[in-house]
């Protein structure tokens, strides 16, 4: 039998298994992902995939009325009438802004989860043949 050479600390454990011991590349590499872990194979519901698309329309649209009241207040109100129509553009754009980019944002994540269905789908293809 082949006796490992010592480090030069004296300690026992070669280099190559010090690294083996102290690397935790993979639990780092789940962890430290931004998107959902393939692994975790967990449902979860419609309001929690689309929520933050809904709240954005709905602001959106919040904001795009309320331009609209302002902007037709500079039509019967005589008084600050060049406050109204200052003001009223912009909630009007900035509504239609939130409204757009909310309304773009669904079928980006529509997309994200058919990808990501695909994706869970060929791994367990994969692990199925490979790992026989």
């Amino acid at each position: 039998m082949e006796i490992p050479p010592k480090s030069p600390d004296g300690s026992e454990k070669s280099p190559q298994s010090r690294e083996l011991i102290t690397s935790n590349t993979g639990s780092t590499l789940c962890m430290s992902s931004r998107s959902e872990s393939v692994w975790t194979s967990a449902s979860r519901s419609k309001w929690d995939i689309y929520h933050k698309p809904v709240i954005v329309v709905s602001v959106g649209a919040a904001v795009f009325l309320f331009g609209m009241v302002i902007t037709s207040l500079s039509c019967f109100l005589p008084k600050n009438k060049d406050v109204y129509k200052m003001c009223g553009p912009a909630f009007l754009s900035l509504g239609l802004m939130l409204l757009v980019c909310g309304l773009v944002w669904i079928p980006i994540i529509r997309k994200k989860q058919k990808q990501r269905q695909k994706s869970q789908f060929l791994q367990s293809l994969k692990s199925f043949f490979f790992n026989r």
